[in-house]
């Protein structure tokens, strides 16, 4: 499938595991897990660098077989989720980064345009993330107040 703002074409993602077998050579324990990633939580670390961080340095192969439940639900369950979307957020300060890039270089087509391509991004998804109830009904973005929720 192509991407939506360039002429590329996509990767198609990594593959689930057949069984949601925990996998004998996992060493890491449910209760182990469960302490690390409400210490990272409390901490602000986003949800996608918990992930990484439990593949990489605790080698949990599925979290979701181990837990139960995924990530997300998870900190849902134990209310240590972020009052937004992590990857509403990620657009929205690469939106502020680049609004401030053109207050200094105002003959910059190009990332005028991209700006344009990522504010359509952020509001189909505060449209998809309010038909879900993860936001507000009536919550709108604004070029001058996502600098204020960024920061």
């Amino acid at each position: 499938m192509a991407r939506l703002h360039s002429k590329k074409k996509g990767k198609s993602g990594t593959k689930r595991p057949k069984t949601n077998d925990v996998p004998e050579w996992t060493v890491a324990k449910k209760a182990d897990i469960e302490d690390v990633i409400l210490k990272m939580a409390r901490e602000g670390v986003p949800p996608a660098k918990i992930g990484l961080v439990l593949r990489d340095q605790h080698g949990v192969a599925n979290l979701r077989s181990q837990l139960g439940m995924s990530l997300r639900a998870y900190l849902a369950k134990e209310k240590a989720l972020g009052e937004y979307p992590e990857d509403l957020l990620n657009l929205i300060k690469t939106a502020v980064r680049v609004t401030g890039h053109l207050k200094i270089s105002k003959n910059d087509t190009h990332n005028h345009v991209k700006l344009g391509h990522l504010e359509s991004k952020i509001h189909r998804l505060v449209k998809y993330y309010s038909s879900k109830g993860m936001l507000p009904a009536g919550w709108k973005y604004d070029r001058e107040k996502a600098s204020l929720l960024v920061k």
